[in-house]
């Protein structure tokens, strides 16, 4: 009984692991550019799948073949996050100013109607650009700075064996993946064109998620390396 309900905290910790505040700001720079909850949602699971696979990793390389990361690497890790937290808010302010959020490609085709000659239809089609790659990868930095702490907090609990002890991380993991969908779905709903029709609103909402992106890095890169 006492196994499970570790288990069920591990998924509930995944869960409000995925809320914190370098996450929900990475992700809200990424679904801002999206124009469906749909691809947006997806956006969110695929964090979740990289942040996943990192603490997997580290959890079999400390936990399974017994390597000592030491403490100090992970401040390291965790500066690293404030700087993808800029390059990813830069990079959203770059493409709004730059006005390059949908990839614009021309089709065309002959169309011939009843009484009438064959004519030239030009179409406009607006892709959305692919930024799970970009979700994911994300994912894995995040993963990499939060690992450390989790492990070892695993590590120091005498009741888990190796096995239970992954299985646990498996399951923060799908937690995070959960709590990150979630995230994603819920704060792409304020960028919504078709919920929000103000442009210069939607402009506000994108400004400001991106500052406070950029200013949370810079706050994560001089709490673990200047402070």
């Amino acid at each position: 009984m006492a196994v499970i309900l570790f288990f069920f905290v591990a998924l509930y910790g995944g869960l409000l692991h995925a809320f914190e505040p370098d996450h929900i700001l990475a992700v809200t720079n990424i679904v801002s550019q999206r124009t469906k909850l749909l691809s947006a949602v997806k956006d969110g699971i695929f964090w979740g799948l990289g942040h996943t696979s990192t603490i997997f990793l580290v959890g079999v390389i400390m936990i399974v073949f017994k390597v000592n990361i030491p403490e100090g690497t992970f401040s390291y890790f965790e500066a690293t996050v404030g700087l993808m937290l800029i390059i990813v808010a830069s990079y959203r302010l770059y493409i709004f100013f730059r006005d390059e959020q949908t990839t614009i490609s021309l089709h065309k085709h002959q169309h011939e109607h009843a009484g009438e000659n064959k004519h030239l239809h030009t179409h406009i089609h607006l892709k959305g650009k692919n930024l799970h790659k970009a979700s994911y990868g994300i994912g894995i930095v995040h993963g990499l700075a939060g690992s450390g702490a989790l492990v070892l907090m695993v590590m120091l609990d005498k009741k888990l064996s190796a096995v239970n002890s992954i299985l646990y991380l498996v399951i923060f993991g799908l937690g995070t993946i959960v709590g990150m969908m979630l995230a994603a779905g819920v704060f792409s709903v304020p960028f919504s064109k078709k919920l929000i029709e103000s442009k210069i609103l939607r402009t506000v909402l994108i400004l400001v998620s991106s500052g406070l992106c950029f200013i949370y890095g810079c706050y994560v890169i001089y709490d673990n390396l200047l402070r």
